[in-house]
């Protein structure tokens, strides 16, 4: 097509080439599906307001969250997904549903809401490719953005506050991982030898969880016992982000 496709979004640290899953996501599809993508990291000049990246930019529209741009790339016809049968396209919406609903809320809790994670790791990470005056701001504004996001998916009755909901998170994201590792088996990817949208989701997810150096790890502890994952994310890393690593 002719307009260019740019994808506005987080950089790269611990050998990743974004440490932020949903941006992740994107980066991972584009490289799948060959759109040809130019990657614009978030820096000292960024203009955003919001930290509501990924976020991709044509000559006619502006797309945010991955669902929606994952959309629109295959609506250009860059499809990840199209050697997949039918009930592989169902099983793929079921499964990011469930990395959705069990995965994501322990992920956000690892980044943004754990103390010493936060601020040891994840607000001075974000805060340093801000532009001040909003590097003071917007870590603060994500991280309760973050807790919203758990207790909608999690606070419901009678799992009120965070306190009460942490053990469940913390366990039905070991169970969703174990069950990933389940159904990768041996294979490469989880529909075989080509790589689609779930795999996408599953290594966004993934990655940042596995390379992150955090000091609280009990998610990534459990999470580096699953060999088969953790060499799903390592194969990504190296056949598809070797050239355009971040720092770290």
């Amino acid at each position: 097509m002719a307009a260019p496709l740019e994808l506005s979004c987080w950089g790269g640290g611990w050998g990743l080439p974004s440490v932020h899953s949903e941006s992740l996501v994107v980066m991972a599809y584009a490289k799948f599906s060959g759109a040809p993508l130019k990657v614009i990291v978030i820096d000292g000049t960024w203009r955003g307001s919001r930290g509501d990246v990924p976020i991709l930019t044509t000559e006619d529209n502006i797309v945010s969250q991955p669902a929606k741009i994952l959309n629109f790339l295959r609506k250009q016809k860059y499809n990840a997904d199209y050697e997949l049968s039918a009930k592989q396209g169902a099983d793929t919406l079921a499964y990011i549903a469930l990395l959705e609903e069990k995965l994501l809320p322990a992920v956000l809790h690892t980044f943004w809401v754990e103390t010493d994670n936060y601020f040891t790791v994840t607000k001075p990470w974000f805060a340093s490719r801000i532009p001040f005056p909003l590097s003071l701001i917007l870590p603060g504004r994500m991280s309760k953005g973050a807790l919203n996001r758990i207790l909608l998916t999690r606070g419901q009755p009678p799992l009120y506050h965070l306190r009460e909901v942490e053990a469940q998170i913390y366990k039905d994201a070991k169970e969703c991982l174990n069950l990933l590792s389940n159904r990768l088996g041996t294979s490469q990817f989880f529909f075989g030898d080509t790589p689609s949208t779930l795999d996408a989701y599953v290594f966004g997810f993934l990655a940042p969880l596995y390379k992150v150096q955090f000091p609280k790890i009990q998610l990534q502890k459990h999470l580096k016992q699953l060999s088969n994952l953790c060499r799903f994310c390592d194969d990504i890393l190296n056949s598809y982000f070797r050239l355009s690593l971040g720092d770290g």
